[in-house]
């Protein structure tokens, strides 16, 4: 696999992703790989300046996200939010990676007063300028911050938060797991596999090649610690454990996006396509629930969203609002494939959004 053509020199991204293979001496491991092509600053994916959100390619855009794809997303995360904050007698939201700031528009109208202040984690300057500017008519409550602090309380969402953390690959030659990371061939990048002691639970066949999630699992358990008082809500595209590590699951989950269009090579087009790998959400709730976490429920988007009123929001609708939001639940499209997952501190509650087709049991 090429990222650039030996008649193209290197970008400065790619320039810093060399220089960094050469002093690791030779050998990156695929997850700092990762993280340098999306959040290296002012060169990776997420730091940088490039449009990542919309919904056409004609926009410059790479995805949509479901906030962008309808407000009604964003009033039905609401209902079970607003319910949260009542449960764990918290006024804040905390939001991770709020890209242009639609979902925290949508929360903040709908919220109104149950929310005193609405802090965003993201490293993005870029991002957070579009932010800002979103939302403007929520200046006196909005707050920008680069890390987690120590200790907070409040009610914690993510939308396709973890899914864009670094992931290790393995690769499973019919004797023992490798690890796969980059390496500099020539003007380009390409795979090497190393000896590990990593592996994946699953029983692979020769040629397996998957992902393994610390980041995401760590991200978790500094959330749990942090957390004195409040829950978690995080959506994202994913599967249980059984379902990702299946024996037929045989190339992963590793995909790239770029102008709507996705594909497997992440060493192509390095610092201008977004990176990702699905979830694997058994991982994330035992992560939570090994660090003092109740895990709330665990169900599909489209169950979620309908548990938490979309249905009757849906009648209010215009055809084409009806249109853009039935692309939230419908299976064939983000409905089945996105889950939501609900933590809690203490003994947790009755989340509104789990009610019917809750699915704990198959974490």
């Amino acid at each position: 696999m090429t990222c650039a053509s030996p008649s193209k020199p290197m970008t400065p991204l790619e320039q810093r992703v060399s220089e960094e293979i050469a002093a690791a001496g030779g050998w990156l491991p695929f997850d700092r790989f990762m993280a340098l092509a999306l959040y290296e600053p002012g060169l990776g994916y997420y730091s940088g300046a490039r449009q990542k959100f919309g919904l056409m390619p004609s926009s410059g855009s790479d995805f949509v996200t479901a906030p962008e794809l309808s407000p009604l997303f964003g009033e039905a995360l609401a209902v079970q939010v607003a319910q949260a904050l009542e449960a764990t007698g918290t006024d804040e939201v905390w939001e991770f990676g709020a890209g242009t700031g639609a979902l925290a528009a949508q929360l903040l109208a709908h919220l109104g007063e149950r929310v005193r202040r609405y802090a965003i984690v993201d490293i993005s300057g870029n991002l957070r300028a579009r932010q800002a500017e979103k939302l403007a008519p929520w200046r006196a409550k909005v707050e920008w911050l680069d890390t987690l602090p120590a200790r907070f309380a409040g009610v914690v969402v993510g939308n396709e938060v973890l899914d864009a953390m670094p992931v290790q690959l393995v690769h499973f030659d019919g004797e023992q797991w490798r690890e796969r990371g980059v390496i500099v061939d020539g003007a380009a990048f390409a795979y090497a596999d190393q000896p590990t002691t990593l592996q994946a639970p699953m029983q692979a066949v020769p040629g397996t090649t998957t992902e393994i999630h610390p980041q995401a699992e760590a991200f978790v358990r500094t959330l749990a610690q942090s957390l004195e008082r409040g829950a978690a809500f995080l959506i994202d595209y994913g599967f249980p454990e059984a379902e990702y590590y299946h024996p037929q699951r045989i190339g992963g989950t590793l995909m790239c996006h770029h102008l709507h269009r996705a594909d497997p090579d992440p060493l192509t087009l390095v610092g201008k396509k977004d990176i990702t790998a699905h979830v694997n959400f058994t991982g994330i709730a035992l992560a939570g629930q090994d660090a003092g976490l109740t895990v709330l429920g665990y169900t599909s988007q489209a169950n979620f969203l309908i548990n938490c009123g979309l249905v009757d929001r849906l009648t209010h609708a215009s055809l084409a609002e009806r249109a853009m939001a039935l692309k939230l639940v419908n299976e064939h499209e983000m409905g089945e494939l996105f889950k939501v997952i609900g933590f809690a501190t203490g003994e947790g509650f009755d989340a509104v959004g789990f009610v019917a087709g809750d699915r704990s049991h198959t974490l």
